[in-house]
């Protein structure tokens, strides 16, 4: 009944919800996964969809407004009843028109008919309408005109491909590769975005050699999980942003690598190798990129298609040897063992061990935290609370390690406290709206004497 392509889609939006701890998988979690895939992007953009910022406002949303599993439970999210509300109004549009399979568009059209869900009024908020949906998917009268797809080397229309139907092979997608399979960290940390890299110097400095090498210039962090390897990757970043930054590494932009969003929707043999030679092409135009890739060990494998050999990590190779493009990568221990297996690929990374902090060491992070962490949750944290967060992370929550066990236990409190807070100002709003609806309150009158 689901076309191979909406399978893709819904595995991809369990997956999210699941990455994420989500205790429900949602219709943003569907919306999520749609704007990463070809024919929802196509069919978004053709409804005149700003899909950078869609995506933008979906992740912020799951990031912070659904509700997650405590760390440590794993568990199955439960689809909301919306979302299983969108898949049964879908069907039953299908079998109305006589069709065998329910498409992307379909999906999208019963969306929209949850006026409530969030992802209908972010959709309805970029002027996205039911009807524009329909009109695509039956007829393909487009809201917007249409822009050039990518191609092959990223600038332009590969002939005979401009005229491919919808989620046909030859079909690309008619945005910036950059802005669509990568997020640029030194924007992010112009803007303020990012949160201050506290410690780490020998980390950071160490990295910046790598970088300076002539060849083999692509530092790897290996550490455990929660040691804070991203938090390094952006502080490297908002380092390069700085005066003093070495002349070979001036004007230099990170540029942090989905790998997720590069593999949605890649159905055909090609698709894949043609997303990632359009992302670099598009970095082989800046004047110093450096690309970050998460968990670096799942390139291994990363878009290979059933019998082929062709992934991820073939695919960088050639390019970590030319020495053009420095990437930076993380992963753990135990999965940086299954990188030193392909030779060929590790010799051209460089390990840098990230060790967890100590406590003193952590106390140090949270503090340089606080403010953040105190302007997004409204409360004030006293030094007692940083020090407590740190030792009583590192003796109870020995299966996470610091500094993001005690980050997350600052966060924890903060969201209770402000959630206690808001419970005691919605009380006493509630008395003064009903003093004001009653008129002033009458003044007790006096004790009974009783003799």
């Amino acid at each position: 009944m689901f076309s191979p392509a909406l399978e893709v889609v819904l595995t991809i939006a369990y997956r999210e919800a699941t990455s994420r701890r989500h205790t429900h998988l949602t219709l943003e979690h569907m919306l999520y996964a749609l704007a990463h895939d070809q024919d929802g992007e196509r069919i978004l953009a053709a409804c005149g969809a700003d899909l950078p910022q869609l995506r933008r406002d979906l992740d912020k949303y799951l990031q912070e407004q659904v509700e997650q599993f405590p760390r440590g439970q794993q568990k199955e999210p439960e689809q909301t009843l919306a979302f299983r509300r969108v898949l049964q109004t879908s069907v039953l549009h299908v079998q109305s028109a006589g069709r065998q399979e329910v498409q992307s568009g379909d999906v999208l059209a019963a969306t929209l008919q949850q006026n409530k869900s969030h992802a209908a009024q972010l959709l309805m908020g970029q002027g996205v309408t039911r009807l524009d949906v329909l009109d695509f998917i039956t007829h393909g009268i487009s809201k917007v005109p249409p822009a050039a797809p990518l191609s092959h080397d990223g600038t332009g229309v590969d002939p005979g491909e401009a005229d491919a139907g919808l989620g046909e092979r030859g079909a690309a997608t008619s945005r910036d590769p950059l802005s669509a399979y990568t997020m640029n960290l030194s924007e992010r940390a112009a803007r303020g975005e990012l949160d201050p890299l506290i410690g780490r110097t020998d980390e950071l400095q160490r990295t910046m050699e790598i970088l300076c090498r002539r060849r083999k210039n692509n530092p790897v962090f290996v550490g455990d999980a929660g040691v804070g390897k991203t938090a390094l990757a952006e502080g490297l970043a908002t380092r390069l942003l700085e005066d003093d930054v070495p002349e070979l590494l001036e004007g230099a932009e990170v540029f942090s690598l989905d790998t997720g969003a590069l593999l949605a929707g890649t159905r055909f043999r090609g698709d894949f190798e043609e997303r990632f030679k359009a992302v670099i092409a598009a970095l082989a135009k800046r004047r110093m990129p450096i690309l970050f890739i998460d968990e670096i060990h799942s390139t291994v494998g990363a878009g290979a298609t059933t019998g082929g050999t062709m992934d991820l990590a073939t695919l960088i190779k050639p390019i970590l040897t030319a020495g053009q493009l420095r990437v930076v990568g993380s992963t753990t221990h135990e999965e940086f063992k299954h990188i030193e297996k392909d030779r060929a690929l590790a010799r051209r990374l460089q390990k840098i061990a990230i060790d967890e902090p100590s406590i003193p060491e952590t106390v140090k992070i949270l503090q340089g935290l606080r403010s953040r962490y105190e302007a997004h949750h409204g409360v004030k944290f006293e030094d007692e609370a940083m020090e407590a967060a740190a030792k009583l992370a590192a003796r109870h929550l020995r299966d996470y390690k610091l500094p993001d066990s005690a980050i997350d236990l600052l966060d924890e409190a903060g969201a209770k406290m402000r959630l206690k807070m808001g419970r005691t100002a919605a009380g006493r709003k509630a008395a003064e709206a009903a003093e004001a609806e009653d008129g002033p309150k009458a003044p007790e009158p006096p004790p009974l004497e009783i003799t």
